[in-house]
């Protein structure tokens, strides 16, 4: 089976991306997720928290006499929380470039336009081969639908004029219209979308009465919302589609691949199983695909999409409906 397939233009030796995961930010683990047999690397994120520290932190002490003390710095996060800050990462794509054949696609976090621009070109120039755009923020009462989708096509624009090198968008699902935003992200000049970032709800410790951070690895389960909208989406904008939600199988992958999607991202399965399980959902995809006859990778892609499949209205009212009324409690049966 040919098993070569393009992303953002690039050309993968297979569909299986590790997507941005805290084994990428040793070089150790970048080399491990080559050995194991990633396609393609999307590094861990770089946040726009960091990017500003760093330049406030230089402004400060450039400007300010011996004397002064530094307090002021003090509202800034915490960089020790950070594994390692702007310029550490720069030497780290670097190096990895060096060593490593695969291609390597940096990951920035921010929120404003400003958090992009000047780092993405300095990404590019370390060699990275793509930047993954990671917008985080949450939405305030004063912005309209509009407002935001605006804050991400500025953000997308923004990188576009910097680099040359391919753009792509990890997006949320919570957008009013998804397939509008999506064309008017490629307009503005990402090569592809990544379809969904995991947005983590804080929880509450209901003995300090605090708001505490809480992480939950993905199930395959959720693959059904990233795999609706990528078979939508398939064929109708002109870039490249990830599907990076509970890929845990190897038949995960082929739901991806299936609807339309250019390339399968897992973390979640890596972090339970170790970069060794690249290889398990790597032959379970090729045998799934051998027995049901697929030559290629190509000739899979987007052959359930809404565009191709032989019941479209399986992705739209006509499924809803059908779900609700075919389900039926146990203690009713019989």
């Amino acid at each position: 089976m040919d098993l070569k397939t393009h992303y953002l233009g690039l050309e993968l030796k297979h569909p299986i991306v590790a997507s941005a995961s805290p084994i990428s930010q040793q070089f150790d683990g970048i080399r491990r997720l080559e050995d194991s047999g990633a396609a393609a690397i999307v590094m861990f994120s770089l946040f726009e928290e960091q990017i500003r520290f760093e330049a406030e932190s230089h402004d400060f002490f450039d400007h300010t006499s011996s004397n002064s003390f530094a307090e002021s710095l003090s509202f800034f996060p915490n960089m020790d929380d950070f594994e390692a800050g702007p310029d550490e990462y720069l030497d780290l794509i670097r190096r990895a470039k060096r060593s490593v054949e695969i291609p390597i696609i940096a990951s920035l976090n921010a929120c404003t336009p400003d958090g992009w621009s000047e780092y993405a070109l300095k990404l590019q120039q370390a060699g990275a081969d793509a930047i993954e755009l990671n917008p985080y923020f949450i939405p305030s009462y004063t912005q309209s639908s509009m407002d935001v989708e605006k804050q991400y096509e500025d953000m997308v624009a923004a990188v576009r004029r910097a680099v040359v090198i391919p753009i792509s968008v990890k997006l949320p699902p919570y957008f009013s219209s998804m397939g509008y935003t999506a064309k008017r992200l490629v307009d503005a000049g990402a090569n592809g979308l990544v379809l969904f970032n995991r947005l983590y709800q804080p929880d509450f410790d209901m003995e300090r009465q605090d708001v505490r951070p809480s992480l939950e690895l993905s199930h395959s389960g959720e693959i059904r919302l990233p795999l609706l909208w990528i078979a939508n989406l398939y064929g109708n904008i002109n870039g490249s589609l990830a599907g990076t939600t509970g890929v845990h199988r190897g038949h995960d992958v082929a739901k991806y691949i299936l609807a339309g999607a250019d390339v399968a991202m897992t973390t979640s399965s890596l972090l339970k199983n170790g970069t060794g399980h690249l290889a398990v959902l790597m032959a379970e995809f090729v045998e799934w695909a051998n027995r049901h006859g697929y030559r290629s990778v190509e000739q899979m892609k987007g052959s359930m999409s809404k565009k191709h499949v032989l019941n479209p209205a399986a992705f739209d009212r006509a499924n809803y409906v059908k779900v609700l009324q075919s389900y039926l409690p146990k203690h009713l049966v019989g």
